[in-house]
């Protein structure tokens, strides 16, 4: 770092104004401070704490159990060192240079929260319901594929701490463990989400599985139909030496390549394999809102729609009876539009016309994100990579603790909005920043 106290503080200032922080996760409040005149002194100690390694907020202490966490961001640490490169990569992959998961954390700075007083809230209900079922928390866990990448027990381990601290989960298409087998591990239902096969003859037999396993609904992803361009994940995946064919195809250790319309190896895909062979029904192009009127159709399941984000596609899924939406561009690994997902949800939520449910995700971090999209509407938030940086960390441990920071998070939060149930929370809560 360069002795000159005014290029140090203008490069700093730099870094504080930075989306990119905010994605990782890192509070730049501390770079505000040094900005400032009161900051030379904190600049000195930075020199020589940066040159040494040590500086307490760029390289914070790893947890050493799940109970040590004071927030979401103390896991992701731990589960970078613990996961290998290349799965790492996939997990934490956008398209492009990553823009738009840098914009879903930095919308959620588009509101401010307007706290109440001398309201009791002693007591507050946080629960949800969502097609008769109800939750404690409107918290979902969101469906993520290839969970064994990052810890031996993936998706089962997720489940269990679903059950322990009873959230609905959504099971991806993609995942490396059976829809019946995670459904035994949930100790009930789950939500399924889909991909589309080429061949409707698979899609007709997958939901038809689905089903019969038991999931009350399906979510049919719609935000990847034109492709994504992840090169985080390829460049993550080009610095893994490993040989991996035991589950790779080559050997590549790629867990987002196959699994899609251009199947090439699921041998850890349990969802995609063991079907009959039928006549083939090779789609036309890509899906359209035929495919979904067809969908409705195969199925007595609810039908979701997962990756709509604006007002003329929500006003459609109502019209094609769709049963619920998820605002999303998955996780920033959709599209490059820098469009946050908070932003879109007030749109989405004016074209259901409040007639059916709508659940936000996209860069949650805090019970103040989810506070936010509940005032905005919202009916649930999801959560992806959150969780996975506590199954990475601990397995089902750092799940469950994932989980119980963020629903201590949001209800601590309502008890300073004055709103003790999910109906009181309005957007008379927030304010425009």
């Amino acid at each position: 770092m360069t002795s000159d106290p005014n290029s140090r503080r203008q490069f700093l200032a730099f870094l504080a104004g930075s989306p990119l922080l905010a994605a990782a996760g890192l509070d730049t409040e501390w770079l505000h401070t040094l900005t400032g005149r009161r900051g030379d002194a904190l600049l000195d100690v930075a020199d020589r704490a940066v040159t040494a390694g040590t500086h307490p907020v760029l390289q914070p202490p790893l947890i050493a159990n799940a109970t040590d966490a004071l927030d979401v961001f103390d896991f992701e640490a731990v589960a970078r060192q613990n996961i290998p490169v290349a799965h790492w990569g996939y997990l934490m992959t956008g398209t492009d240079d990553d823009g738009t998961i840098a914009a879903n954390r930095a919308g959620f700075e588009r509101w401010t929260l307007k706290p109440r007083r001398l309201i009791d809230v002693s007591r507050v209900d946080g629960s949800v319901s969502l097609f008769g079922a109800r939750y404690p928390s409107p918290i979902v866990v969101n469906p993520l594929g290839s969970q064994k990448a990052f810890h031996k027990d993936g998706e089962i381990a997720t489940a269990k701490a679903a059950r322990a601290k009873d959230h609905l989960m959504v099971l991806s298409t993609v995942a490396t463990t059976s829809i019946e087998d995670v459904i035994a591990a949930r100790g009930g239902p789950v939500w399924f989400q889909l991909y589309h096969q080429s061949d409707w003859s698979i899609t007709k037999q997958m939901v038809q599985r689905v089903e019969r396993a038991g999931a009350p609904a399906i979510a049919f992803t719609v935000d990847l139909l034109g492709g994504s361009n992840r090169e985080t994940m390829i460049r993550e995946a080009r610095r893994d030496t490993r040989d991996c064919k035991k589950c790779h195809l080559g050997g590549a250790p790629l867990p987002g390549v196959s699994g899609r319309v251009d199947d090439r190896d699921n041998r850890r895909k349990p969802n995609l394999v063991g079907y009959e062979k039928r006549p083939p029904q090779l789609e036309k192009g890509t899906p359209t809102w035929e495919f979904v009127d067809r969908l409705k159709q195969a199925t007595g399941m609810k039908v979701l729609l997962k990756g709509i984000v604006t007002e003329d596609d929500a006003a459609l899924a109502v019209e094609h009876g769709v049963d619920g939406l998820f605002v999303s561009n998955h996780g920033g690994r959709a599209e490059n539009s820098r469009r946050a997902t908070i932003v879109s949800l007030p749109e989405v939520v004016k074209g259901t016309g409040g007639r059916i449910p709508v659940i936000c995700d996209g860069g949650f971090r805090r019970g103040t994100d989810v506070f936010k999209a509940m005032a905005l509407g919202a009916t649930s938030v999801g959560i992806g990579r959150p969780y996975i940086w506590g199954l990475g960390a601990f397995g089902q441990e750092g799940v469950e603790a994932v989980l119980a920071i963020m629903r201590r998070e949001f209800e601590l939060t309502m008890k300073q909005s004055g709103a003790t149930t999910l109906s009181q929370i309005t957007a008379r809560h927030i304010a425009p920043a």
